[in-house]
């Protein structure tokens, strides 16, 4: 049966559910990019040349949810805003590590920093950068409108898009999900 809330690279059945719920109780991290992922993508300028970014508010709360429950949620971005660092700060997000360009090669270090295990970390990406972070963690996400070739790498697709609650849907699934088996 089909997920009416996840689109999902796999048929679901009950083998496959038990193995997807199976990860989600060992998730200890989040990882998230930011743009196209917490934002929609969009950059904002005022007439004055100040750079905008819209953060959805319930994905502020999924820091909190997650916090709440044992796991952090940590950035990874290529970009270097202090834009994003307000919005993490004020949201309790553990760490952010600015101007990754090969993602992939900060993993190790976030498993040594965190003493966890590349199967217990949940990554969220939307474009080609994130690919590489994607096929080496145990759950890799990407929202509804992320590049093709994302959405095709990645564990499964939201139904929320960028900076829409995608960070939300997958607090929420990890929440609902983490003490069942």
């Amino acid at each position: 049966m089909k997920s009416e809330f996840y689109q999902v690279k796999w048929s679901w059945n009950k083998d496959i559910d038990f193995l997807l719920l199976k990860k989600f109780k060992d998730i200890k991290i989040v990882l998230t990019d930011v743009d196209g992922v917490l934002t929609d993508g969009g950059m904002y300028y005022s007439s004055k040349g100040d750079t905008m970014k819209k953060f959805y508010v319930r994905d502020g709360m999924a820091v909190n949810i997650l916090r709440r429950n044992g796991i952090f949620t940590v950035l990874v971005t290529k970009e270097k805003s202090d834009i994003v660092k307000k919005w993490a700060k004020k949201m309790n997000v553990r760490k952010i590590h600015e101007g990754i360009t090969n993602k992939e090669k900060i993993l190790p270090r976030i498993c040594k920093e965190y003493q966890v295990k590349p199967e217990q970390i949940v990554y969220i990406g939307d474009d080609i950068n994130d690919i590489g972070l994607m096929k080496v963690v145990g759950i890799s996400v990407a929202p509804a409108d992320a590049w093709k070739k994302t959405r095709q790498t990645a564990d499964f697709v939201t139904k929320a898009t960028g900076g829409n609650g995608v960070l939300r849907e997958v607090t929420d699934l990890i929440s609902e999900n983490k003490n069942r088996i």
